[in-house]
């Protein structure tokens, strides 16, 4: 019996000492673990009064990261940032008012740290049933503003269900990155104004154009838009305003896109880290166009004061052609349209995308269709741009409160215009081959030059390799 005693007596305190282990190494891996906050925002600039539209609205089940960029969805990996969405989806009104910056919060979850490569939010199906619906008989819809009493469906991608791919090209800074013990906020920027289709038969699809980064809770960039000359706000009409930076091909692309309101004050909020150029234009009440101005090196969380624009007189107008093709017959294609104008910023030659002041957006969204007037064995689309007849007014981000760029260069303005594809009914997903192309010529092989009041044609923009 005295043997046994001490022999139980080793046994109890060998228990104890992997028991304190174990609490000791889950309170450890507990102490690990970083917690991300998601939330959605859409600075926009298609709503009324200036765009067509009242209300987008998108009802979101779900936001899932992954470390790996390449991983599909049915990969193991995937973590879940917003876990009460699976019982109780949200709806969230794209061009509604924000609330702090964000338009929704959606959820939060603890996470391994660690490098993320890519982001995935899920839309409810059509015939999902939503609590408060907004849309009558469909998960997702919009509003047009002529006809605010009929909420039209709105079509999804197939991905749109089994998650809107982010990639590190959309994601700031290439990769979201989180350390032990972090708290951060994610947020997911929707351009629902460039994710919009307007189908040939009048319905809307969602062709979804998405951005994602670690943001402050109050980190925004701000200013107010003033007419050069006046030194006042520019009556009536409309100011687009884009916050861009330049990618790997010496393009500066639209991060965000907003419009400035009657006293020309515009915000985008909130803001992932880094460097940006503002590019801001106009048209007046009485359809005077006022040139670009470009703000280069703008931090975020920058107040920039005041923006001025100068005026221009009448807009010009470029017409053209965009084609796709398989290369032995026509196909459809979604397509993104940007007029572009060339500044020299140090040393080099950057290719900034010029807002559409009197199309109330940035870039100009569009799909090809079999017609009459295609050329053989291809599908079509002819546009329209209004465009500034004017070079751009350039200058660098000065933190005293108010900014002075340069006026704009006299001489010829010359303008280039890309035209990107996509498949239809993807989230996204590259079409043809290549699947960018550019122009900076007329149809008659001269150089893309605008004039006042004018129209140019340019030269078409043939696609081929198309699905």
């Amino acid at each position: 019996m005295r043997r046994f005693i001490p022999v139980l007596a080793l046994l109890l305190c060998a228990a104890l000492f992997i028991l304190l282990l174990s609490c000791s190494s889950r309170s450890n891996n507990s102490m690990q673990m970083a917690t991300v906050q998601v939330s959605l925002s859409d600075p926009a600039t298609c709503s009324t009064p200036q765009g067509p539209f009242s209300h987008v609205y998108v009802t979101v089940t779900d936001v899932r990261i992954h470390q790996s960029a390449s991983a599909s969805d049915t990969d193991s990996g995937w973590i879940d940032l917003a876990p009460g969405l699976a019982g109780s989806p949200v709806q969230v009104d794209l061009l509604g008012a924000a609330t702090q910056c964000f338009l929704k919060m959606l959820g939060s979850s603890e996470i391994q740290p660690g490098t993320y490569q890519q982001i995935r939010i899920l839309l409810a199906d059509n015939s999902a049933t939503v609590s408060g619906n907004q849309c009558g008989s469909t998960a997702n819809c919009v509003v047009l503003a002529s006809d605010p009493m009929n909420p039209r469906p709105l079509r999804l991608s197939s991905e749109s269900k089994t998650g809107i791919k982010i990639p590190p090209g959309q994601i700031a800074g290439g990769q979201f990155v989180v350390a032990a013990g972090e708290s951060k906020d994610l947020d997911l920027d929707f351009n629902a104004c460039s994710s919009i289709v307007r189908e040939g038969n009048g319905t809307f699809r969602l062709k979804p154009v998405l951005h994602a980064g670690e943001v402050a809770q109050q980190a925004a960039i701000s200013g107010t838009v003033i007419d050069a000359r006046t030194q006042a706000p520019i009556v009536g009409g409309n100011t687009v305003v884009a916050l861009e930076q330049k990618d790997g091909s010496g393009v500066d692309r639209v991060v965000m896109e907003t419009v400035a309101d009657s006293n020309g004050a515009f915000s985008f909020c909130p803001v992932t880290s880094g460097t940006y150029d503002i590019v801001a234009a106009a048209i007046n009440g009485a359809g005077v166009a006022y040139a670009a101005t470009v703000i280069t090196g703008v931090q975020s969380s920058a107040a920039l004061g005041r923006v001025p624009l100068t005026a221009a007189l009448t807009p010009a107008s470029i017409t053209g052609t965009i084609t796709t093709s398989t290369g032995s017959a026509g196909t459809t294609a979604d397509l993104t349209l940007s007029a572009l104008q060339s500044i020299m910023l140090n040393g080099g030659n950057l290719l900034v995308t010029v807002p559409l002041a009197t199309q109330s957006a940035s870039t100009a969204t569009l799909m090809t269709a079999p017609g009459m007037s295609c050329a053989a064995k291809t599908n079509c689309v002819s546009y329209t741009l209004s465009v500034p007849a004017a070079n751009p007014s350039i200058g660098a981000f000065s933190i005293s409160g108010n900014q002075s760029p340069a006026p704009p260069a006299t001489g010829a303005v010359n303008y280039t215009l890309e035209a990107a594809a996509f498949v239809p009914g993807s989230a996204g997903q590259a079409d043809c081959s290549p699947s960018v192309l550019q122009t900076s010529q007329t149809s008659t092989s001269a150089p893309l030059t605008v004039t006042p009041g004018v129209s140019v044609t340019a030269a078409t923009l043939a696609f081929t390799g198309c699905n």
